[in-house]
């Protein structure tokens, strides 16, 4: 039987009946056929009903929807819908119609302020679409309080009504959203904003004061420094309006913290005009005028900090330091609030707001976007969603047609991928955008998901302001030169609307042009910042310095034992068990440290004395290498059980996360997060050394740099497996070269631990040390398991990080003839070879910081060969990569006079490795001889 046919039951019965069933029977069979053939919003209510059980499951589904078509013949007897097919069918087609215009009222929005825009036709919009003539257009229909809180209404008022909702200065895309709960908030929104004023006149006011000041900023810097580049955010000058009134917004819905990123344009006019930047200070730099240590970067790079009052409360604001490289600043945004919402306990994302803004052909052909949006709902890098704004002023650098900077109608259309909706507005309407402001916020407070705001509008001038536009647009800027600004488009509105006169609207302009002159603060609602509030006072001044790395024996002890413990009925997988049954022997002194539970006592201790750890990584709960098991999965039910979370009540928070398939937009969040919580060891792993080639940006944008440049300082470690085993070109090197190409005036720390006390050691360091600079790490690979590679317990709890390790075999000083010098996994080939040649005329010396160089203590190592002449470095990578190339100066100021140092390792290579296992075999038989013989 046809699920239909049950359907005709309940129909016949009900309000619907008689000539109302053959219709709506006719739709869904045609669905069953092809469920293509109907509306999209007849396929939403037909795929919600079960398709494997009876259709009486469905029955009330089915009854409460189409009782909205027509009303019940006892309340209005007159109810031609109930009686008359025709006019039937016709109430169907105009709930089509109005259904059609939540779908896609958006493609006949008055968007853009220039009217240049080919849009993509939308014939559904359209009344004769749906067989309606004009001659229908006075005929009333019963559309009920489910069609915008009317009860009947002509076709003739509902064209009109529809087009005031979705087809005005606003445009909604949210048909897209799963979530029914979401989806039907979205309509409600833009169904009851023709019912009552938005904003009073002085909100209005309001509005017009921040289109001048916008206006008035850019009008006084072209004027006093012509032709300087500042990347002006004329024509867009609405982005002013729009991000106070979030901020507003958000305050008054319970947000204390917001945390902004953007690029460029219209960078200057926010830090003015919203940060509370003094004006003053902004000239001085046009000026040229230099302040402060490090190298600086140039001024629409900088970020800044600042307390905004709202109402009767602060929201503090922080604009996230960036460089030219087009949204990568975003998930450094998210990182940066996820780390303030861990400080403040916030885990719904209530307190910390996150902002993004991004630039139309940007935000389209950036991959991090991609990579950003995947992470924005996934557990270790959700932060309860971001507002994201385009500033969209149709074209990318010099290139405007669509054609050409993204294959889809919207550029943000790759939104839609994790179902966000998008809220277009014409930038010259400034109510529109105010209300697109606060549609955003209230979105975000309640679904604590992303939403977008699409403000299009144009660029007055070129891509700078030294550039001449009109080359490769002329159509475009004969508009905008003769088009008004949006400040002058809503004076006059104002005007109009006998808000204001214009005497007012010229006051404003001139008291804002004397706020600049003067050169202080313009933002009333600006609030000096409590420096006694920030979390990194105490390690501005600080350089590197010695740390106690002893701790005590019996809580060392304790703390292992507690690491190796876990539940009797979590039932560990075979291997699982035994790595932790020999972890338990370690913690009792029975058996060495291994690599896995040195790292593992890191965390524990830092933990133990209250710092945090966040550790991430595409596999960093069990490590790519199968080394940390810092998660264990129950083989009988999948549960978790992580042990350095149960170390006692007081400890510091221990979160490990395998992130999402990305190496470019995770370790930049990571970055964020370090630069914001200093006493948090913030841990991103490669999953292979390699890999971290993609996310080589943010290397050198942040990492390396973020501190001359801007006094960003940051902890972060960036853990790399790297080791020559055979296993090709993408799994062999971390290219530790780029590193220490990058180092320079004590900016990060390079480091090559090769026992398991030294990784404890250095982590430890990283946290115990009054500095927070960036630590790369070479990890190891096959050494994770290497017999050789064990430390005991005295060495972990007594120890220190050593910088050098000298010879450890008793070898007579005064009978070396040769010194090799090394780093990493080499060093153990070396050893073995050299144990298996019972030779005792070669020292072999472990260089395990190659920066800073520990000049120092490489002179104290080396100081009983003074009589060697014979000086080697020996490195597994090619020639032209590795630690050679960067690093020899440095060795060569640790040597003796006179003494001339060689090279030892595989020729240059075009690639980090060989793909062929008996040709590695061959050249590193030959490197260790050659360093041996």
């Amino acid at each position: 039987m046809k699920q239909n046919s049950t359907i005709s039951e309940w129909l016949a019965s009900s309000s619907l009946g008689g000539s109302n069933q053959s219709y709506i029977e006719e739709i869904y069979e045609n669905f069953l056929k092809d469920p293509t053939s109907v509306d999209e919003s007849w396929q939403q209510i037909f795929d919600s009903l079960p398709k494997s059980t009876a259709v009486e499951q469905s029955h009330s589904q089915v009854r409460n929807y189409f009782k909205r078509l027509a009303k019940d013949k006892s309340k209005n007897a007159a109810c031609v819908s109930v009686v008359d097919p025709n006019v039937s069918a016709k109430l169907v087609n105009a709930l089509q119609w109005i259904n059609a215009h939540r779908n896609r009222g958006h493609l006949h929005a008055d968007l853009d302020p220039l009217k240049l825009w080919q849009r993509m036709d939308a014939p559904t919009l359209d009344h004769k679409f749906y067989g309606f003539s004009d001659s229908d257009l006075d005929t009333e229909f019963d559309v009920s309080s489910y069609v915008l809180n009317r009860q009947k209404a002509s076709l003739r008022d509902l064209k009109n009504t529809l087009k005031q909702t979705y087809c005005s200065t606003i445009g909604l895309e949210f048909m897209h959203v799963n979530d029914l709960e979401a989806r039907s908030w979205l309509q409600s929104k833009m169904e009851d904003r023709l019912n009552a004023p938005l904003f009073n006149k002085a909100e209005k006011l309001k509005f017009l004061e921040e289109l001048t000041a916008a206006d008035g900023l850019e009008r006084y810097l072209g004027a006093k420094f012509p032709g300087a580049k500042r990347f002006s955010l004329e024509g867009s000058d609405a982005f002013i309006l729009l991000m106070k009134e979030i901020i507003r917004h958000s305050g008054r819905n319970g947000v204390q913290d917001i945390f902004m990123g953007m690029a460029h344009r219209g960078r200057l006019n926010l830090l003015v005009n919203v940060l509370g930047k003094k004006p003053a200070e902004l000239f001085d730099e046009f000026a040229g005028k230099h302040y402060g240590n490090g190298t600086g970067d140039v001024k629409y790079h900088q970020g800044f900090s600042s307390n905004f009052a709202v109402d009767n409360k602060l929201v503090h604001l922080s604009l996230a330091f960036n460089p030219s490289h087009l949204e990568i600043v975003n998930p450094v945004v998210l990182g940066s609030v996820r780390a303030k919402q861990a400080k403040l306990k916030d885990k719904t994302g209530t307190k910390v707001l996150p902002i993004t803004v991004h630039g139309d052909s940007a935000l389209a052909g950036q991959g991090v976007v991609q990579e950003t949006l995947n992470m924005s709902a996934t557990r270790g890098y959700s932060v309860g969603g971001t507002i994201r704004i385009v500033i969209n002023n149709q074209i990318g650098f010099t290139t405007s047609n669509k054609h050409d900077t993204r294959s889809t109608e919207y550029c943000t259309d790759i939104a839609k991928m994790i179902e966000s909706p998008v809220i277009h507005v014409n930038g010259d309407d400034a109510e529109a955008v105010a209300y697109a402001a606060r549609m955003a916020v209230e979105y975000r407070t309640k679904f604590k998901r992303d939403i977008f705001i699409d403000l299009v509008s144009y660029r007055r001038h070129g891509h700078n302001e030294a550039d001449e536009p009109s080359v490769t647009q002329p159509l475009m800027y004969d508009r905008i030169k003769r088009h008004p600004t949006p400040r002058k488009v809503y004076a006059d509105k104002l005007v109009a609307e006998q808000v204001i006169d214009e005497s007012t609207a010229t006051e404003l302009i001139n008291q804002y042009r004397d706020a600049l002159d003067n050169g202080d603060c313009v933002v009333n609602e600006w609030r000096e910042m409590d420096p006694e509030a920030m979390d990194w006072r105490s390690f501005l001044t600080q350089e590197w310095s010695e740390y106690e790395s002893k701790f005590d024996a019996q809580r060392f002890t304790d703390l292992a034992e507690k690491v190796t413990h876990y539940p009797v009925g979590h039932k560990l997988h075979n291997r699982v068990k035994k790595i932790y049954d020999d972890r338990t022997l370690m913690a009792q002194g029975q058996k060495l440290f291994d690599w896995g539970m040195a790292e593992t006592m890191a965390y524990a201790t830092l933990l133990d004395e209250g710092y945090n750890v966040r550790l991430s990584g595409e596999d960093a709960g069990r490590g790519t290498f199968f080394h940390r098991h810092s998660v264990l999965h129950s083989q009988n039910d999948a549960t978790l059980y992580i042990p350095l979370t149960q170390l006692h009540s007081c400890q510091g928070e221990f979160e490990v996360w395998d992130s999402v398939l990305s190496e470019e937009a995770v370790l930049a969040y990571e970055y964020g997060y370090a630069t914001t919580t200093p006493r948090t060891l913030t841990i991103w792993e490669a999953q292979f050394g390699d890999f971290a080639n993609v996310a080589q940006v943010v290397v050198d944008q942040f990492i390396s740099s973020g501190e001359q440049k801007w006094g960003r300082m940051c902890g972060l470690v960036m853990l790399l497996p790297h080791g020559y085993e055979g296993q090709g070109p993408e799994h062999s090197s971390a290219r530790l070269e780029r590193y220490l190409q990058l180092c320079a005036q004590q900016n990060m720390q390079v480091c090559v631990p090769s026992t398991p006390a030294q990784i404890y050691h250095l982590l430890r360091r990283q946290m115990l040390r009054k500095v927070r600079r960036p630590l790369i790490v070479i990890t190891p690979k096959s050494l994770l398991r290497h017999p050789l590679a064990v430390s005991n317990k005295d060495e972990l709890i007594n120890g220190k990080y050593q910088n050098v390790i000298g010879e450890i075999d008793n070898l007579e000083s005064q009978k070396i003839r040769r010194v090799v010098l090394c780093a990493g996994k080499v060093y153990y080939d070396l050893l073995e070879q050299r144990r298996k040649n019972n030779q005792t005329d070669v020292a072999i010396i472990r260089i395990e910081q190659l920066y800073p160089y520990p000049h120092e203590e490489m002179k104290l190592i080396l100081a009983p060969y003074s009589h060697v002449t014979d000086y080697v470095w020996c490195q597994e990578e090619p020639l032209n990569q590795g630690a050679w190339y960067c690093s020899q100066h440095n060795f060569v100021t640790s040597l003796p006079e006179n003494v001339k140092l060689r090279y030892v390792g595989r020729p240059a290579s075009a690639s980090p490795a060989v793909g062929y296992m008996s040709l590695h075999n061959e050249q590193q038989r030959a490197l260790v001889t050659e360093a041996l013989a």
